[in-house]
C-alpha cells in the first residue's frame, strides 16, 4: 500500500478522533448552562475528562495518536493537497486551511500525551492569558494582540459563513456516504460551522479587550468565551444552543472523516 494512502487512512482516523473531542467539549458546555462545569470547557477540559474515565489513559493514547495521524495528514495536504481544486487562489485557501487543522491536530496530540505524562494540569484559558502577558510586553504588543483578536475574529465569521453557505460541501465527496446520511451530514454541517465560529468570534472580541486595555486577564480561551454566553441575557440557553452546534459538528467529523477530497 503506498505510503500517502497509509497517511490519509491514517488521517481519517484521526478526524473521527477530533470529533470527539468536539462531542466531549459539547458536554461540558452543557455542564457550564446547566451551572457547574466538572473541567475547563474547551479541548483540554475534554482530554482531562477522557482521562479520568476507566481505561482513559489507553484510551487518550490512542486519540493521541490519532490526531497525531490527522496532522500529518493535513499538513501534507497543505503542500500537496486539493488538487482536485481548479482554481489557484482557491487551492491555497484550501491548503492554508489544512495547514491551520494540521497545527490544531499536532498541538491536540502534544496536549493529550502530557496529560498522560502528568504535564498537562494548566488550563486552556491560563495559557492563552500567559501568552497574551508575553505578547503584550513586546514592543507594540497591544497592537500585536489586536491583529491576532481580528485574525481569530475572522476565522470565527468565516466559519459562520462556511456553514450558512454551505460551502463545506464542496470539500466533501459526498458519493462515499449512504444516501441515507448525505441530508444529515449537510444539517450537522449548518449547524455545527456556525457554532464554532461564535466561539472563535468570542474569543477573538476577549483577545481584542485584551489588547486595547493592555490586560492579560481580559483574554481567554474557549472555555471563558462559553463563558462569557452564559453570562449574558437568556445566556444558558444560548450557550446550550452552542453546545449543540458543538456536538453537531462532533457527529459532522465522523461523516467528514469518511467523504472528505484529500
Amino acid at each position: 500500500m503506498p505510503v500517502e494512502r497509509v497517511v490519509e487512512i491514517g488521517g481519517r482516523v484521526g478526524m473521527a478522533c477530533f470529533g470527539l473531542v468536539h462531542l466531549v467539549v459539547a458536554w461540558l458546555a452543557v455542564q457550564v448552562a446547566l451551572g457547574g462545569s466538572p473541567a475547563e470547557a474547551d479541548q483540554k477540559g475534554a482530554l482531562a475528562t477522557i482521562v479520568a474515565q476507566p481505561f482513559g489513559v489507553a484510551l487518550l493514547l490512542a486519540l493521541a495518536a490519532g490526531l497525531a495521524a490527522f496532522a500529518l495528514w493535513q499538513l501534507l495536504s497543505a503542500f500537496s493537497g486539493h488538487r482536485w481544486v481548479s482554481d489557484r487562489r482557491k487551492r491555497t485557501i484550501k491548503r492554508v486551511a489544512s495547514a491551520a487543522r494540521g497545527v490544531t491536530g499536532a498541538v491536540l496530540s502534544v496536549v493529550a500525551v502530557n496529560f498522560v505524562v502528568g504535564a498537562g494540569q494548566e488550563s486552556g484559558d491560563q495559557s492563552q492569558k500567559a501568552l497574551t502577558a508575553e505578547l503584550l510586553a513586546l514592543p507594540g504588543g497591544s497592537w500585536i494582540v489586536a491583529l491576532i483578536a481580528a485574525v481569530v475574529f475572522g476565522v470565527g465569521v468565516a466559519a459562520v459563513v462556511k456553514g450558512a453557505r454551505k460551502s463545506f460541501l464542496d470539500e466533501l465527496d459526498m458519493t462515499r456516504l449512504p444516501k441515507g446520511t448525505r441530508t444529515w451530514t449537510r444539517r450537522l454541517g449548518m449547524i455545527g460551522y456556525p457554532a464554532k465560529g461564535i466561539a472563535f468570534a468570542v474569543v477573538g472580541i476577549l483577545l481584542g479587550l485584551a489588547g486595547f486595555t493592555a490586560d492579560p486577564n481580559r483574554a481567554g480561551g474557549l472555555d471563558q468565551a462559553l463563558r462569557e454566553l452564559a453570562a449574558l441575557p437568556f445566556g444558558d440557553f444560548v450557550l446550550l444552543a452552542v453546545a449543540l452546534g458543538f456536538a453537531a459538528f462532533g457527529v459532522y467529523c465522523f461523516a467528514d472523516a469518511r467523504c472528505r477530497r484529500p
